[in-house]
């Protein structure tokens, strides 16, 4: 018995250094949000390739609605989901002239036409209502998404991936979502498109070992991080130009598990968060790895938690960038 103690007793204490070891892993490998932008980040092109300053998130609002599209390597998807998204912007606009948009497709250090394809619908559109934003350095899609929100003019911010596997009229349900909220406290709300009703029948489709991972990268996100949100990784999201500016301006993760800190932030400061169900079809392509991509998001979200847990991130009050 005296030695079946001295066994449990030995377990907890290599449990609790276990724990230890993790934090310190945690605060001393957590790296500060860098909103620093390149020279060549500042610009974007115009219709006749003249270069003018990007805006900021700081500025008054001047656009109804911002659409910020990360894009890496997507010279093949993008002109599918563009078609689709300033089709839809230009008949809205022409039912009620008084909207205004903006599209802002952010090019993630792509090593492919990315920038080149984009700009044709500078050309096409004109800069005020596509502008392109190449980024020197691959950042990762959230730190693609970041940037980009933080060049906008939108009274609304809606991130919206580039392989259009959502359809872009179900904006008008995320919108929808977000006028539902009440009250919207310094008018901040957020309204995510979720696939969460389309879960049981993706799991059909699914090994068994994904369908694992996808219920243990669900447990994470609950147990670290967001609660009350069942997809949180859908990349259609509407944000409130004051929304946007508190989490944005607080975002640390530039990949994959970007979106949970996000939404970690956002219910940190209570701002009211809706999910509403939105059409979605798989396309092919996808820069996620099936394992390798989970894993580091499962990483991600032990961090996320363990990082504002110890100071070594905080909740930051909203300033400029260089």
């Amino acid at each position: 018995m005296e030695f079946l103690c001295e066994i449990v007793q030995g377990l907890v204490a290599l449990a609790a250094a276990g724990v230890i070891v993790v934090f310190v892993v945690a605060h001393v490998t957590a790296s500060m949000v860098n909103l620093t932008r390149h020279e060549k980040e500042k610009y974007f092109l115009t219709a006749n390739g003249d270069k003018e300053l990007f805006p900021s998130l700081h500025d008054p609002h001047s656009r109804e609605l911002s659409v910020v599209i990360p894009a890496y390597n997507e010279e093949l998807r993008m002109p599918v989901m563009l078609e689709e998204a300033m089709e839809y912007l230009e008949n809205r606009q022409k039912e009620h002239p008084s909207f205004t948009y903006e599209v802002i497709v952010v090019d993630d250090g792509s090593r492919d036409k990315t920038t080149e394809v984009a700009l044709q619908y500078t050309r096409k559109y004109g800069a005020d209502k596509v502008r392109v934003l190449t980024l020197v350095k691959n950042r990762g899609k959230g730190g693609a998404v970041r940037m980009g929100t933080m060049s906008s003019r939108g009274k609304l911010i809606l991130m919206a991936d580039a392989d259009g596997a959502t359809k872009f009229a179900d904006i008008e349900k995320v919108e929808a979502g977000l006028h539902d909220l009440n009250p919207k406290p310094e008018n901040m709300a957020v309204s995510c498109g979720s696939r969460a009703h389309l879960e049981q029948d993706s799991i059909a489709q699914r090994s068994f070992f994904r369908t694992f991972l996808m219920y243990g990268f669900h447990f994470l996100v609950w147990f670290f991080c967001v609660r009350g949100i069942k997809d949180t990784q859908c990349g259609f999201k509407l944000f409130t130009r004051e929304a946007a500016l508190r989490t944005f301006s607080s975002l640390h993760v530039e990949r994959w598990a970007f979106d949970v800190e996000l939404l970690y932030i956002a219910q940190c400061f209570k701002i009211p968060i809706a999910e509403v169900a939105v059409n979605w079809t798989e396309i092919e392509g996808s820069k996620l790895v099936p394992v390798w991509s989970w894993l580091q998001m499962g990483r991600d979200l032990v961090f996320i938690r363990l990082r504002y847990i110890t100071g070594a991130w905080k909740l930051e009050s909203p300033h400029k960038t260089d």
